[in-house]
């Protein structure tokens, strides 16, 4: 079978103003671009009106290879003027890659470049990352959200997005299949309706619609030339001179060699050369003042008390935005065991109250019929999108265990005991039984449907009874020698929709390490999904993460092989959250409740 050269679409968005500056960068992404390869490059120029010595500049560098397509997007956002404040669409040229995916149908994914980069790696390499429907583009991580506590302070506070998980909209790779599917450009029109974003513009909405679809690129990708970077400037595969770091305006400004390495090839380096010369000391203040400008217009987006976020909160059920405020408080106070919903009022469970082991005819069949009920329940709840699994990763570390083992899991949801119930059942180990340790006031007072199933499906209570504990002790025991799995939440509390891995408590490692099983730990990722509860909030989609089991070092003392354990656990967990979040993690400054 032939297979048919790539043609890679490429999209700059310029007016006159900066169109010399396109000509260099395009220049650098020609020249950078193997020669032996039989892949062609479709560059798009959009537009709304460029002059005739414009385009002659840009044209100049197309070839057989790279043609060059001035793309008028005039007419364009003429049609969208019922949905969109086209004066400022037209003014603003950045916004145009919003338009990419919706008005080149014919495009699974496109580079989207900023005129002020120089590109000095294969761009193919770039347009060759794989971009699964779970990703709406591919980026790199904002610096000046990164480094800057002001901006990072604004996204966090006012727009709910970590400054760690900020992307820069000036090198990006659109999933324009995806973008399609999920009708992004309705989505923009309906967020641009509802709030104006003044701080970075189209980059706060690009980043507000597509919070946990990002595929985070390597920052070598996109190294913008402010404040530190990282690693050497010559790793760097694309070079972005963002705000005050133009070459053309500052002669010492961060690898500007590199920039005039190619402007010096074009046919535009005298004019930009002497637009350098031109370029005033006084002119350089005002740019320092434009930027002083603008972290005090971030600040003042950041203390409005109907900024993005809390006009957004306004539109939510309050008493689950309550919840957020209250795990907000209690992460600064350092109250992770504590449950911020209060739990339905309890009696102690005492010995008589409970058979752990759920035997006898009348106890089977009140088993079964939980089951069966709680199956019609998760369907339902998965049927409708009120439960969403997207991934199970790791399920073969549950099917290969040989005996028992104690499951940890965090704790954020009522549903996620269901979520870990699937991965049980898909990693079809049908010769073990899955039970789940509760609260004491789950089992004996929670009410209706939901306390039938609290009490019927396999659960084992705690109890604040010391002779029903050790009744619980040694049936738990027993249970994890016969081969099962028992799921308990070493974290104690519940906080809802809560991604970090709290601090964890004893009690799980304990059994553990009492019965000399191992632990299996599995953690529970989340990420918005396009679909609203009825809460407000976005339902979270779940990836379940079954990491391989840990087994107690029997050769340490009792405590210490307890503790050990512990922690051992949190680093399974943290890996998982930083590694997924791409976030460091860190408590008490960020907020809480799902922001990530």
């Amino acid at each position: 079978m032939i297979r048919t050269a790539p043609c890679i679409p490429v999209f700059f968005a310029c007016d006159d103003k900066f169109a010399k500056y396109t000509a260099v960068s395009l220049f650098s992404l020609i020249k950078n671009e193997p020669q032996d390869t039989a892949c062609t490059y479709k560059i798009h120029i959009l537009n709304t009106g460029l002059s005739e010595s414009s385009r002659q500049i840009l044209s100049e560098l197309a070839s057989d290879r790279f043609s060059i397509r001035f793309e008028d997007v005039s007419d364009y956002l003429d049609k969208l003027s019922d949905r969109f404040p086209i004066r400022d669409y037209y003014s603003k040229s950045t916004y145009f890659r919003l338009i990419i995916a919706d008005m080149f149908p014919d495009y699974d994914k496109a580079v989207y470049l900023d005129s002020d980069t120089i590109v000095r790696s294969s761009i193919r390499e770039l347009y060759d990352t794989d971009l699964t429907d779970d990703y709406l583009l591919a980026a790199a991580h904002e610096q000046a959200m990164v480094q800057n506590d002001i901006f990072g302070t604004y996204v966090e506070t006012a727009l709910g997005i970590s400054r760690h998980n900020y992307f820069n909209a000036g090198v990006i790779l659109l999933n324009c299949r995806a973008m399609r599917d999920q009708k992004f450009l309705k989505r923009f029109a309906d967020l641009l309706n509802f709030y104006e974003f003044k701080v970075t513009q189209d980059e706060d909405y690009l980043n507000v619609l597509c919070k946990d679809h990002v595929l985070w690129l390597d920052q070598r990708w996109n190294t913008e030339l402010y404040g530190s970077v990282p690693y050497p400037i010559e790793e760097a595969r694309i070079l972005h001179y963002i705000m005050t770091s133009k070459p053309w305006h500052y002669p010492e400004a961060l690898a500007g060699d590199q920039f005039w390495q190619y402007a010096e090839q074009t046919s535009v380096f005298s004019d930009i050369k002497d637009e350098l010369k031109a370029y005033t000391d006084d002119m350089r203040r005002q740019d320092a003042e434009t930027c002083a400008r603008l972290e005090q217009l971030a600040l003042s987006e950041t203390n409005r008390p109907d900024h993005y976020l809390a006009r957004l909160r306004s539109k939510q059920d309050p008493d689950r935005v309550q919840i957020l405020k209250k795990i907000s408080m209690f992460e600064s106070e350092k109250r992770f065991a504590e449950d911020v919903e209060d739990d339905p009022p309890t009696k102690p469970l005492l010995p008589d109250d409970i058979d752990y082991y759920h035997s006898g005819v009348i106890a089977n069949i009140k088993t079964k019929a939980a089951f069966a009920a709680a199956r019609k329940v998760v369907v339902k709840l998965l049927a409708n999108k009120q439960l969403i699994i997207r991934e199970i990763r790791g399920i073969k570390n549950m099917s290969d265990l040989e005996g028992g083992a104690v499951v940890t899991c965090n704790h954020f949801n009522a549903f996620d005991s269901f979520a870990i119930q699937l991965a049980f059942e898909a990693s079809g180990r049908k010769d073990k039984k899955f039970y789940r340790v509760i609260r004491e006031g789950n089992y004996t007072s929670f009410p209706g449907f939901y306390g039938f199933l609290m009490r019927n499906c396999n659960t084992l209570p705690l109890s604040s009874n010391v002779r029903t504990m050790m009744k619980f002790t040694e049936a738990t025991g027993t249970l994890l020698k016969k081969g099962n799995l028992v799921l308990v939440y070493p974290e104690q509390s519940m906080w809802w929709n809560y991604r970090k891995p709290k601090p964890l408590q004893t009690g799980a490692f304990t059994l553990a390490v009492r019965n000399q099983v191992p632990v299996l730990p599995c953690f529970i990722t989340m990420r918005d999904s396009a679909v609203i509860g009825q809460d407000g909030f976005p339902v979270q989609e779940y990836t379940i993460h079954v990491s391989e089991p840990l087994y107690p070092d029997m050769s340490l003392l009792y405590a210490k092989c307890v503790q050990d354990l512990m922690n051992r656990n949190f680093e399974v967990w943290k890996n998982i959250y930083e590694t997924e979040y791409q976030l460091p993690l860190t408590y008490y400054s960020e907020s809480a409740g799902g922001i990530g």
